[in-house]
């Protein structure tokens, strides 16, 4: 199955994507990834979603990618007296304490030590989703007496977010930690973290992980982008998870955030995710406004590897439509004339390595010749992620004897993964890309490809040499 497209799209698995029959309609649809919310998923049913989108790889002959979101730290106010709520005026006092008393007007118990012991004078306390907009006056490891900027009525158990806070814990909770295991053990081929406040939280998560998975740091939240850097660099891939970024910070500072994210990611090389509302309307409406085209388009223009879609594949009543128009968009996104310019004018100077050497005049290479296809024979992956960053106008197809790395790469913008037994020589390199080229509808009879590789074969990491090969009437018949 050939895309037509070098973005890729994620879709989550849900009440309304349960079925494998619904799955493949999905995949068919245009769906290259699929997410499993840990949130609403038992670890004992996830083998079993997991078998059931393996059965989609025999069905259809193609890699299909797996990842596994964690839940991270859901923080939360205690329970209130009376009927469970209250409403909070504005300019009022209002105190979070460590006393397990139901709450009043005045107070409610906050059971999180962690964040009682970081608030600070001056720092922000979001509730119920942005609701309700608290600003600490004074904090102890007791309690915090803050003052009510934004009121509103504030019910048992609301949701927490602490735009201004740096908690001194991990961003893994043991249910994530319990979710991580059980994923990378069942075999899915990445692993999100949500809340990353810092590099560590990675750590703490590839500790885990053990290289069965790869991890991807999900940035929703202000203090992460203190330290993006780092955490880009500690991380396998990046989702900029704009919903509680849009709590956690003013909205108008999403849009600039997500662009800072994406090019700095595509800068060094890891794969880049923009999720979270993409399409909502298409929860409940067969087409969605003009306004998520444009956001859906905003991605695919800024050169990101993948869109994500959420409730509207997972609960929604229109999932194979909300995949169909999100596919249409990034086909007529890449057609347009100004895509290419916008994505050579944001590639970054490659790294001073034999590999990234390769990966450049390959690009340039196919640029020169106008080939449309580069074969990287690769075990690990590196080599496909490397020319992925040039973001090069030819096709990248991965021929790998992996795999776990073809599956890994259906997240990565513009590779097409084909799995293959490694070649014997150079010969067999060139001859079997050729073929394979022309079985996956890239090239035909007379075209020129280029062939990347590394010698001696099978040696991860190893990228030292590119050929020009031709297709001939042999590679045609054989394939």
């Amino acid at each position: 199955m050939k895309r037509e497209r070098r973005i890729k799209i994620i879709a989550t698995l849900g009440p309304a994507s349960a079925t494998s029959e619904m799955c493949a309609k999905l995949f068919e649809a245009g769906v290259d990834v699929f997410r499993i919310n840990m949130s609403h998923t038992q670890r004992e049913t996830l083998p079993e979603k997991i078998a059931m989108l393996r059965a989609l790889e025999t069905q259809f002959r193609r890699p299909v990618g797996i990842l596994a979101d964690l839940q991270g730290p859901k923080l939360r106010v205690g329970a209130f007296g009376g009927d469970g709520g209250v409403t909070l005026e504005n300019g009022a006092r209002f105190t979070l304490d460590s006393d397990p008393a139901p709450g009043t007007v005045k107070r409610v118990h906050l059971p999180h030590p962690e964040i009682l012991s970081a608030l600070e004078p001056g720092h922000t306390l979001i509730l119920d989703d942005g609701k309700l907009r608290l600003v600490v006056e004074k904090a102890s490891e007791k309690q915090a007496v803050t003052r009510v900027v934004v009121g509103g009525r504030l019910s048992s158990r609301k949701g927490v977010s602490l735009p201004d806070t740096t908690i001194a814990v991990s961003a893994m909770t043991e249910k994530d930690r319990s979710d991580a295991e059980a994923a990378a053990e069942a075999g899915v081929d990445w692993i999100a973290l949500s809340f990353v406040q810092r590099p560590e939280d990675m750590a703490d998560l590839r500790k885990i992980v053990r290289g069965r998975a790869l991890a991807l740091a999900k940035i929703e939240k202000p203090q992460a982008l203190i330290r993006l850097e780092e955490i880009i660099d500690a991380s396998d891939a990046i989702m900029v998870a704009r919903g509680d970024l849009g709590v956690e910070m003013p909205l108008e500072k999403v849009p600039g955030t997500q662009k800072r994210i994406t090019r700095m990611c595509r800068r060094k090389g890891k794969p880049v995710v923009v999720a979270t509302q993409m399409l909502e309307s298409m929860i409940t409406s067969p087409v969605p406004t003009r306004a998520e085209v444009s956001d859906v388009a905003t991605a695919v223009f800024e050169g990101a590897d993948a869109v994500m879609l959420s409730a509207e594949s997972a609960a929604g009543q229109f999932p194979i439509e909300a995949v169909q128009m999100m596919n249409r968009i990034a086909e007529e996104v890449e057609s347009e004339s100004i895509y290419r310019s916008i994505l050579e004018a944001q590639r970054a100077e490659p790294e001073a390595t034999g590999a990234d050497a390769i990966a450049k005049a390959s690009h340039e290479i196919a640029d020169t010749l106008n080939l449309k296809v580069i074969a990287a024979w690769t075990s690990s992956g590196s080599t496909a992620f490397r020319l992925a960053r040039e973001r090069p106008n030819s096709t990248v197809i991965a021929l790998t004897p992996n795999r776990a790395t073809a599956r890994r790469l259906t997240l990565v913008w513009g590779v097409h993964s084909v799995v293959t037994k490694d070649a014997n020589d150079i010969d067999d390199m060139a001859s079997r890309a050729c073929k394979f080229a022309v079985r996956e509808r890239f090239a035909k009879l007379g075209d020129r490809i280029i062939v990347v590789a590394g010698v001696p074969f099978g040696t991860p990491g190893a990228t030292n040499m590119v050929r020009i090969a031709f297709v001939a009437k042999e590679h045609v018949e054989k394939a």
